[in-house]
């Protein structure tokens, strides 16, 4: 029997509304051991995940570890999107065994988790083996991910994937929330976030609509 096609999105595309973005220990402290990315990097990247999600109304988690006491503020890229919004501060080097956050992500009530921070290999692999562990579906962005080394941050991806996990990029994050450029109402923010953190794909759309007024869709 033939197959049907048709013109609807796969299961496993990510929606605005079916998950929990949760953003881990982006603080000074940690980004200084990390080698796997650059800082400038890092930091761009984090910031883009941060603006897509605040201007899709991606339901966020925002958390730190030892803020005050040791590892320092989280980047001003990744705060500055969600106006207000408090940190989740944690002793745990896993945020799936803070009480508070689990009570949040309870309260948000999503099957889908999308993690990005520091380090890979122990502030990802921890939520992310016990989200999947319980049920939950787990995306994680590699590249607003970093560890002290390329290995240790590439051994840690391995983990997660062969667990269940489904890498991704923050640019692919950004677009597989848009996904249609007919969305008119997100639009102008997507490729606005893409001109500012998209890198080279950012002055493609810089110069394209610069140049010729082009339009998308």
């Amino acid at each position: 029997m033939s197959i049907i096609a048709t013109p609807t999105p796969g299961k496993l595309l990510l929606t605005p509304a079916d998950h929990t973005l949760i953003m881990i220990d982006f603080q000074s402290q940690m980004s200084f051991a990390t080698h796997s990315i650059d800082a400038v990097n890092l930091r761009n990247n984090a910031g883009l995940v941060a603006k897509a999600a605040a201007s899709f109304k991606v339901p966020t988690i925002l958390t730190t570890v030892a803020e005050k006491s040791f590892s320092g503020p989280m980047f001003s890229e990744v705060t500055e999107p969600f106006p207000g919004q408090a940190l989740l501060d944690r002793t745990s080097m896993n945020t799936w065994e803070d009480a508070a956050v689990i009570a949040r992500v309870n309260e948000i009530g999503k099957g889908r988790i999308v993690l990005a921070g520091l380090w890979t290999s122990v502030c990802i692999v921890g939520p992310a083996l016990s989200a999947l562990d319980q049920g939950f579906e787990v995306y994680v962005i590699a590249d607003a991910c970093g560890d002290v080394s390329a290995e240790a941050h590439d051994r840690a991806m391995d983990r997660m994937v062969q667990a269940g996990a489904r890498p991704m990029t923050s640019l692919q994050y950004l677009l597989e929330l848009q996904r249609d450029w007919a969305r008119g109402e997100t639009y102008e923010s997507t490729t606005g976030i893409a001109r500012s953190n998209g890198g080279a794909y950012g002055l493609g759309v810089t110069y394209a609509k610069t140049m010729f007024g082009a339009h998308e869709g």
